[in-house]
């Protein structure tokens, strides 16, 4: 018989990092090389990055489905993940001023010193403040490749679910950001000694997986997402199915919808967890911009459905688009004008694209 069960272990503290003694290696080909090189590169770090890329792949093929040219989301993604590192940052420094500021933090604009306002190597990072910067990255790139924001931030915003679970695995390699104190057989093993833990409470004790909590909701999200805004078609002889985009879920709007998902999951996980965070009316900051998530994802679609009730013209801004293969092979319709309603006929995107030139 299946036994449930009984807790689920943390990884050993020596899994936080992944050592690569290069200078072993090197040492055994050049005795000049000092042997005790080596390169730390943390397990967080790593996860985050393999997120990021499983984003940006899902992100290029969705994008290039709307008429976008392959690739181009590496050129917007550079400014969106370099602001969203940023803003991580300064979102967390700013929820959590006491780890920063006051006595015994003298040097905290030292990058040179353990602790200072820029270590963001040394842990915290806050991913509102990312999706804050981020954005403003996104908003940067389009500018600079004409791509238009909506349809990039649509593009983006499923696939932002299965980045995000990635970096909580982070969270279960670094055994923090768990929640509450818990009986039930999925509880956490937590080493001790550890600072989020209050005094008092016995050592055996198990709490809340949040980490695992998130994972699964993310994941959740990411098919549920793609199942409201894509219709699926299955394709004999093939594998995966054919997704094509449904015209009332564009302008903006999808990303409207992963923000009320996104916040409502987070909103509940932020509220069971154990680690110290500001308040504001005895309500968690992050709960607070949580449920701001939800209202600006309810805007958006409210506001995006009533101003623009058609398809999007094109992936780009108008007289923007590259001569490019990528613009023939789009499967989306689309009109002359930005606004609907206006008389202009339909057309596809290869016919007002006939003239471009094919690059091989």
């Amino acid at each position: 018989m299946f036994a449930a069960p009984i807790s689920i272990p943390s990884p050993p503290p020596e899994w936080k990092q992944l050592h690569i003694p290069y200078g072993e290696w090197l040492h055994a080909i050049f005795p000049a090389v000092d042997a005790s090189l080596s390169l730390r590169i943390t397990t967080y770090a790593i996860v985050i990055i393999v997120g990021i890329f499983a984003a940006v792949l899902l992100t290029n093929r969705r994008l290039t489905r709307r008429g976008a040219e392959p690739w181009i989301i590496v050129d917007v993604g550079i400014w969106a993940v370099v602001l969203g590192i940023i803003g991580a940052r300064l979102y967390h420094v700013a929820t959590h001023p006491d780890d920063y500021f006051g006595p015994g933090h003298e040097n905290w604009w030292n990058p040179f010193v353990s602790g200072s306002i820029w270590a963001i190597w040394e842990g915290g990072g806050a991913i509102f403040g990312a999706l804050i910067f981020g954005a403003l990255g996104v908003w940067i790139g389009c500018r600079i490749t004409g791509l238009r924001f909506w349809t990039v931030a649509d593009a983006i915003a499923p696939t932002l679910l299965v980045a995000q679970a990635f970096g909580r695995l982070g969270n279960w390699f670094n055994q923090e950001l768990f929640g509450l104190p818990t009986d039930l057989p999925w509880g956490l093993e937590i080493d001790r000694p550890n600072a989020a833990i209050p005094e008092g409470i016995p050592d055996d004790v198990l709490f809340h997986p949040t980490f695992l909590y998130e994972i699964l909701w993310n994941l959740a999200g990411f098919v549920l997402i793609i199942l409201v805004t894509e219709k699926i078609t299955r394709v004999p002889g093939k594998l995966l199915p054919l997704l094509t985009r449904r015209d009332n879920w564009q302008w903006g709007k999808v990303l409207g919808l992963y923000l009320v998902w996104y916040g409502v999951g987070r909103s509940w996980f932020e509220s069971i967890r154990l680690d110290p965070s500001e308040t504001f009316l005895g309500i968690r900051s992050n709960v607070w911009a949580a449920l701001g998530a939800i209202l600006l994802g309810l805007i958006i679609i409210a506001v995006q459905s009533r101003r623009h009730p058609g398809v999007e013209p094109d992936a780009y801004q108008p007289g923007r688009r590259p001569e490019s293969a990528a613009a023939v092979d789009s499967e989306d319709t689309y009109s002359d004008s930005d606004e609907p309603g206006d008389g202009a006929s339909e057309v596809t995107e290869a016919a007002a694209t006939s003239g471009s030139t094919r690059t091989k």
